[in-house]
């Protein structure tokens, strides 16, 4: 996988910019003065990122996911990984049929959900699931695949399906990991 120079990256104009970012020349990033990327995170292939995004550190958003953080914004938190074609939508069209919908249509002839997205820290997020606006995902969750969110997410909770429901605890061990790696990389 090929990714954009350091000096690429710097001239892009992020709100803000870690050490050692990788995106991918074949990702598309908009609005790049709304968007924070964290120290070690990585943008796969064919990804698009666009709106108000804080994306932590050692985040991994793998191939074609869409993050769509709109105005209300989308928090991603230290140690998450999103999985092959996760999307992830702040905003979204009233679906009722008593208003107009899309993004041709003027303001005032459709009504829009907008609530901002928090994902915790060491999250994971299992290829094709789908993230509505609102969600908060708790610390430590895992998202089956496939799996859409509708409602916030307890921490340290497997959760799957669409709807997702919750099938069973996660344990905690990575949080010893995590210390062992923070210290070996900060020395």
């Amino acid at each position: 996988m090929a990714y954009l120079s350091e000096y690429k990256l710097l001239n892009m104009g992020f709100k803000s910019l870690g050490r050692n970012v990788k995106v991918s020349e074949k990702a598309s990033v908009y609005d790049c003065e709304q968007i924070e990327i964290g120290d070690d995170s990585r943008i796969d292939d064919f990804c698009v990122v666009s709106g108000k995004v804080k994306i932590g550190s050692n985040v991994h958003i793998t191939p074609q996911c869409l993050i769509a953080g709109g105005e209300p914004g989308l928090v991603i938190k230290d140690f998450v990984a999103l999985a092959y074609g996760v999307k992830v939508f702040t905003q979204s069209d009233d679906y009722s049929g008593e208003t107009l919908t899309n993004s041709t249509i003027p303001q005032k002839y459709k009504r829009e959900f907008k609530k901002q997205i928090v994902i915790n820290k060491h999250v994971i997020i299992g290829a094709g699931s789908i993230i509505m606006p609102g969600v908060t995902i708790g610390v430590g969750a895992a998202v089956g695949a496939n799996s859409l969110l509708l409602k916030p997410i307890r921490e340290w909770v497997i959760v799957a399906g669409s709807p997702a429901k919750e099938i069973g605890k996660r344990k905690k061990n990575l949080l010893e990991l995590e210390e062992l790696y923070l210290s070996e990389r900060n020395k």
